[in-house]
């Protein structure tokens, strides 16, 4: 259930920011930076990077591009932390990896 919610995040976080980038180029109204971060703070930073990366948006802005690595990292050392105190999660992981 939580790896169904975190897709759905990610993927809305995804185009969030294909949405922004269409946005800036037609100078159009524009998504926060605020809330570009927000979506990708509660569980959307995997699709955050790939949609900067993918559409070459938010790639060389600061304070937003160290914020938003900040919240990957966070991210990361939270599974990273899960999966070493969490048996079970362990077994998540390894059935993940055999999938891909």
């Amino acid at each position: 259930m939580i790896l169904i919610l975190l897709g759905c995040m990610n993927l809305a976080t995804y185009c969030l920011f294909w949405l922004d980038k269409q946005a800036a180029q037609r100078n159009a109204w524009r998504v926060s930076e605020r809330m570009l971060l927000t979506f990708a703070t509660f569980g959307g930073s995997l699709g955050a990077l790939i949609a900067c990366q993918v559409h070459r948006h938010k790639t060389r802005k600061q304070p937003f591009r160290t914020l938003l690595l900040a919240i990957v990292t966070f991210h990361v050392s939270l599974v990273g932390a899960t999966a070493a105190t969490d048996p079970a999660s362990l077994r998540l992981l390894d059935a993940l990896t055999g999938i891909f």
